[in-house]
């Protein structure tokens, strides 16, 4: 049995796909196992998954969102810890072993998380805070979790966006907290079909509801936080 599982979720991330993977065969802790849940891509992420087909194994999905892809990936897992990360992220050589490290010394918490960069911004994070976390998310998915400690509810298959956000909060209600490591483990490269890519934050401050009028992806961002704060009240 692996100590830890890493599962990625990938839906049309062919052009990332390929450094992810090979950020996280140089790890230099070595015991794990990798599953990848293709989500029905119709980009190159077949070609690039058989390519390391000896290395990892392969879940072949149709596209039902990345929620789905997780909960099928954490049950084909058997390592003690696992981690979901996501197809865009590129791994420093440590990350693995840092994470395990701050788990191992800190028995009281039930994950870790790390500061991490995303495009070129730095997304320094802060320690973990219950109260802050129900105001806003600060925690990426791509965090080692204690096997023992993710709930048996796993990711709600119904969210359409916060989905981590929501996990989170449901793990702190259960009483779970997570050890923050302040260095820059991983990085990430922004998608331009993202909403946080191309939207400036400026426009989540605009008071749309007294406008009467807000784009779409604003719409649909507003109503996804409703749902999340009508869940976690």
């Amino acid at each position: 049995m692996p100590k830890i599982s890493i599962i990625i979720p990938t839906y049309e991330h062919g052009d990332t796909l390929e450094k992810c993977l090979l950020s996280l065969f140089s790890q230099t802790f070595k015991d794990y196992e990798i599953i990848v849940v293709n989500d029905g891509s119709t980009d190159n992420t077949a070609e690039i998954l058989e390519k390391y087909k000896d290395k990892i194994k392969i879940i072949s999905q149709e596209n039902r969102g990345a929620q789905v892809a997780r909960n099928n990936g954490f049950k084909e897992s058997s390592g003690e810890f696992i981690i979901f990360c996501d197809a865009d992220v590129e791994a420093r050589p440590d990350m693995l072993q840092k994470m395990l490290d701050a788990l191992l010394e800190h028995k009281e918490y039930s994950f870790a998380y790390s500061s991490f960069k995303w495009g070129w911004k730095d997304f320094k994070l802060h320690e973990f805070d219950a109260e802050k976390l129900k105001r806003g998310n600060f925690i990426t998915s791509t965090s080692l979790i204690r096997r023992e400690h993710f709930p048996t509810v796993g990711w709600d298959e119904s969210l359409k966006k916060f989905q981590d956000w929501d996990l989170w909060l449901t793990m702190s209600e259960e009483g779970r907290k997570g050890y923050w490591i302040s260095e820059f483990l991983f990085k990430v490269k922004p998608r331009r079909n993202g909403i946080s890519s191309w939207l400036p934050s400026l426009f989540h401050k605009i008071p749309w509801n007294k406008i009467g009028w807000a784009p779409k992806e604003i719409r649909k961002y507003n109503d996804a936080l409703r749902i999340i704060k009508e869940k976690h009240k």
